[in-house]
């Protein structure tokens, strides 16, 4: 594992092969039956254990997060007490699991529905948010009384063990949860897919991957939960409040350094304020401090990657020959670490390939529109609906807006909206089901109805 603001080694993690992870299944389906057993007030105080320790040691969870994920503390801190909120929010909704009793329409029998856990379930967190992409998976799965195989991202190991050693230190028993890591882990992946134990995936990574795993799932019929890459639409109407769109959209934008399926990844600006909106969210990206994270002042990490460097340079390179006004940034840090300088682009052309990909850093390209309908075409114009942004000053226009755009989630005059009590997805490329809210524990259970007569 290396450090992506030093470039230095910082641990060995064991990487899982096809034997370790089939003996990780039969861990968890081992652990199983007990476990759905659970009465869910035991499941639900393992989870509010956990998330009361987590946010007693959030620091050092934190730092632990800058080290081998890069952002800066700020990020991994909020991140951490993000993740701690889905253990508290999924410990609420344990003893919530319900059914129904009610009568056949013809009369004839009682129609009983009764929820159960689903099974063993394939868990695949990605590197970029490694606490918070476990306990979203992790909290409604434990809670249903599913056990658990915790793919953890090869870059990004540490984070899931530490916060499985806090589920342990809850009480979780043995083999329900099982944290592995793997590197090319989409074999890994395959191989307990194809075990018939397992009965669920739930999968956050690029749509590309996604794909591939869809195809064996079909081939198992397996539940899927897919949360996928995005493409976030910030669209700035000509009557919003500037000074609020700017900070929203340093949220969207810069949050984790933008390496985010959420980012605000287009940033579509009506052309009577594009100049003056270009010009504030230059200053603001400008004047970010860029560095490492254990420096606590620090507001930019690096990227995860030198290879995601440079994708991100490559496009801000092709975008510029193409046209565009580089407004500010546009290079790599100087130095040891994957670094790339908060970046606005202007005038870029809406054929541009840069609006065509998922850029993952802190690159703000902005296009200008000019009626309301032209600025919903772009939105959409897309194979990915995860995330889209709307400022304006006419809540009416906001909310046409926010039904018209191919999204599953709209932040409307504001720069954050993730929250364990509401539910995160998309539409089109960007996933199937939701995480969070009471629809993320649906996603673990399924209804079994029982037919009966009592009437003699």
């Amino acid at each position: 594992m290396i450090d992506p603001a030093t470039e230095e080694i910082v641990a060995e993690v064991s990487m899982a092969d096809f034997a370790l992870a089939a003996e990780a299944v039969e861990a968890a389906h081992a652990a199983g039956p007990a476990w759905a057993a659970s009465p869910p007030r035991d499941r639900a105080e393992v989870l509010r254990r956990s998330f009361e320790t987590m946010r007693r040691r959030e620091e050092d969870l934190a730092e632990l997060i800058v080290i081998e994920n890069g952002k800066a503390f700020s990020d991994a801190l909020g991140e951490v007490r993000y993740a701690a909120e889905f253990f508290r929010w999924f410990s609420e909704e344990a003893s919530r699991v319900g059914g129904e009793i009610r009568t056949a329409p013809a009369g004839d029998k009682k129609i009983m529905t009764m929820s159960q856990p689903v099974g063993v379930s394939v868990l695949v967190t990605p590197w970029n948010f490694p606490a918070a992409m476990a306990t979203r998976k992790l909290g409604p799965a434990l809670a249903a009384g599913c056990t658990a195989i915790l793919k953890a991202a090869s870059d990004t190991p540490l984070t899931a063990l530490a916060i499985a050693a806090v589920l342990e230190e809850a009480g979780l028993p043995p083999g329900v949860v099982n944290v592995i890591s793997a590197r090319g882990s989409s074999g890994v992946v395959e191989s307990m897919m194809r075990d018939p134990r397992v009965r669920k995936l739930s999968f956050t990574g690029s749509t590309e991957v996604g794909r591939q795993l869809l195809v064996v799932a079909s081939e198992q019929v397996l539940r899927t939960s897919m949360e996928l890459g995005g493409n976030a639409p910030f669209v700035v109407f000509d009557d919003a409040d500037l000074d609020a769109a700017l900070a929203g959209a340093m949220v969207a934008k810069m949050r984790n350094a933008g390496e985010a399926c959420t980012a605000a990844n287009r940033f579509l600006v009506q052309a009577p304020v594009a100049d003056r909106f270009t010009a504030m969210l230059a200053e603001a990206m400008g004047s970010l401090k860029v560095g490492p994270g254990i420096d606590r002042s620090n507001q930019v990490g690096p990227m995860i990657t030198h290879r995601a460097r440079t994708e991100i340079s490559e496009l801000v390179t092709a975008a510029v020959d193409g046209g565009a006004g580089l407004v500010t940034g546009g290079r790599a840090g100087d130095g040891q670490g994957f670094f790339y300088q908060p970046t606005v682009l202007s005038g870029v052309a809406p054929v541009a390939d840069i609006l065509r990909h998922e850029i993952f850093g802190p690159v703000a390209p902005i296009v200008t529109f000019d009626t309301d309908e032209e600025a919903i075409a772009m939105a959409n114009d897309t194979v990915h609906g995860l995330m889209a942004y709307a400022y304006t000053g006419d809540l009416a226009r906001g909310l046409r807006a926010a039904e018209q755009i191919e999204s599953g989630m709209v932040g409307l005059n504001r720069g954050l909206v993730s929250d364990p009590a509401a539910p995160f997805g998309g539409v089109k490329q960007s996933g199937i089901g939701r995480e969070g809210s009471h629809e993320g524990m649906a996603e673990y259970l399924e209804t079994k109805y029982i037919a009966l007569d009592w009437s003699t």
